[in-house]
């Protein structure tokens, strides 16, 4: 099992993929994250749903205020680490390699675990990129607008935890996609046209049908935000003003992000192991 797994990862490190990767997640990190701190804390106004302004400065805590500006990105990191789920998968099936993947491992339950277990290490790595990026950006922005940098360390590290946790559970969702649609192009449109366009749309269309409105916030990208719980401690009138009104609580918003992924790298692991290669 071990040879497996370093195996898929130098699988990954002999490509491109493993330094393009992490770099683009530090700059988009960071370049989302300071585009985020210019907003909150620089410029320092968020127009409302209802027409107003809120100062963040006036309004939110200094540890609300770092969460918001580090997790500026948070949704364009998610997309990268689906992207990374889907390649870990598909990429067998469009160089050709997954037959002799197969014959090096028999055990397709074994090489499913192998590869997930190297996923995770690959994501976290790339997770670690994108943190620091979006520490430098945003930290730079905290900086020119005189914020705090680093309020309540504890509390502040457990949102960027949670950010790594995020990441990490969207590449496992990518996974089994990636497994469920074999050819890689298309794999990647559906994932990236259900997360930006599809899933933002189809919430937005419940929150006018009373009966299952509620059922928006199970969405993966709508738990991802309350993961974080970034509104932890506002009232809830600027909650409601900043379109985030009785959002699931963080640990249940996770258990909720972790059941897709669990799903989705099952089907990926029940799929494989019964899918005609030859």
């Amino acid at each position: 099992m071990i040879n497996l797994i370093r195996a898929e990862l130098r699988k990954y490190t002999s490509t491109r993929l493993s330094w393009s990767m992490p770099l683009a997640m530090a700059v988009l990190g960071g370049i989302f994250a300071a585009l985020q701190g210019l907003f909150l804390v620089v410029i320092g106004e968020i127009p409302t749903q209802d027409g107003s302004v809120i100062r963040p400065a006036e309004n939110f805590s200094d540890l609300m205020l770092a969460r918001m500006v580090y997790s500026g990105g948070i949704q364009i990191g998610y997309l990268l680490a689906l992207v990374l789920g889907i390649l870990a998968m598909s990429g067998e099936f469009r160089h050709k390699t997954i037959t002799s993947a197969l014959l090096a491992a028999p055990r397709r339950g074994q090489l499913i675990s192998a590869k997930v277990a190297a996923l995770v290490l690959v994501v976290l790595l790339n997770a670690l990129a994108f943190i620091s990026g979006s520490l430098l950006g945003g930290g730079a922005m905290l900086a020119v607008g005189d914020a705090a940098l680093l309020p309540e360390p504890g509390l502040l590290l457990g949102t960027l935890v949670r950010m790594a946790l995020v990441l990490v559970l969207w590449g496992l969702i990518g996974f089994g996609l990636g497994v469920l649609i074999p050819n890689q192009v298309v794999a990647l449109f559906v994932g990236v046209g259900i997360t930006l366009l599809v899933e933002p749309l189809l919430g937005y269309g419940l929150t006018f049908v009373e009966q299952i409105k509620d059922a928006a916030k199970f969405f993966p990208s709508q738990a991802s935000m309350s993961t974080l719980d970034l509104f932890a401690g506002v009232d809830q009138d600027t909650a409601q003003q900043l379109g985030s009104a009785d959002p699931l609580t963080w640990w249940v918003a996770a258990l909720t992000l972790l059941a897709y992924a669990t799903v989705m790298t099952l089907l990926g692991w029940f799929v494989t192991t019964r899918r005609d290669v030859g």
